[in-house]
């Protein structure tokens, strides 16, 4: 299990306890952290097996914790968990069944947000879309072959790496999916925040696209979405969360455009000092 960190104070005990609290008990815990100046390591030192130092750098280099982090992995399966999100106590048990029967290299865990105030509830509309879609969900449990076969994350793309990389391994084919669930936290979502995370994103799209060519331009596609199609009468009745939704999507694809056309280099920087102030 890889968590990599920043800052993580406000989410990172219950991600931690979440893990601890698996069904499944042969794991290792592996914080990996970029400079964080919170109380983050303090909680990572007495709920982690072991605490890794990455940083800090310039900008948020996640993929190259996770990759890091794989790297002193001693386990045959890799979990990669952000440090805001909880696991329900089912989800390692049943990747590394689901792993056992199928014989796949990659699993995808359902993603749920949860948050506060109006935008997170059009955020958990929005994720709720994207149950069962491969052009939305991305595996996060991987065979240590399998991921050091693919090269792991590509520590180039500042968005959509989990994405690329159950691409790369998957290849035309599809990732099976467990029933227990992620809770990712967005705390208090919003717009402007949203806003620069896209643009923060939006600075490797066109690296994205050399990769993954018309199915990077479909992911990348924030507002009209086959998902939204599909679950129409789900959004009919979302009422100001659905109309809302769709103004958060065409923010972050204007923020994320704008990230897109600029120079990598500055909006990885301005994205970063944004995202983490100092």
């Amino acid at each position: 299990m890889i968590v990599p960190t920043r800052n993580s104070h406000r989410t990172l005990e219950a991600c931690l306890t979440s893990i601890r609290d698996q069904n499944y008990q042969d794991l290792e815990v592996i914080v990996v952290d970029n400079g964080s100046t919170d109380d983050t390591l303090p909680t990572a030192g007495e709920l982690a097996d072991r605490l890794v130092a990455f940083g800090p750098v310039p900008w948020i280099a996640t993929s190259a914790q996770r990759n890091l982090g794989a790297r002193v992995a001693r386990g045959q399966h890799l979990l990669f968990i952000d440090s805001d999100m909880r696991l329900s106590p089912e989800i390692v048990r049943e990747c590394v069944e689901t792993v056992g029967r199928t014989a796949s290299p990659a699993v995808i865990i359902p993603e749920i947000s949860v948050g506060e105030g109006f935008w997170a509830r059009c955020r958990a509309l929005e994720r709720s879309c994207y149950a069962g879609d491969d052009s939305a969900e991305a595996a996060r449990f991987f065979s240590r072959q399998a991921f050091v076969t693919a090269g792991g994350y590509d520590e180039d793309l500042t968005a959509l790496e989990d994405w690329d990389l159950s691409q790369r391994i998957a290849g035309r084919g599809s990732v099976p999916r467990i029933a227990a669930t992620i809770l990712h936290d967005e705390g208090k979502l919003r717009l402007l925040g949203a806003a620069a995370k896209k643009r923060y994103y939006g600075a490797s799209f066109r690296r994205l696209v050399r990769k993954h060519g018309r199915r990077a331009l479909v992911r990348a596609n924030f507002v009209a979405r086959p998902a939204f199609f599909r679950n129409w009468r789900r959004l009919r009745s979302g009422g100001a969360a659905t109309a809302g939704m769709f103004v958060l999507k065409s923010v972050e694809l204007a923020a994320a455009a704008s990230g897109a056309l600029g120079h990598d280099e500055r909006n990885r920087r301005r994205g970063a000092a944004l995202l983490y102030p100092k």
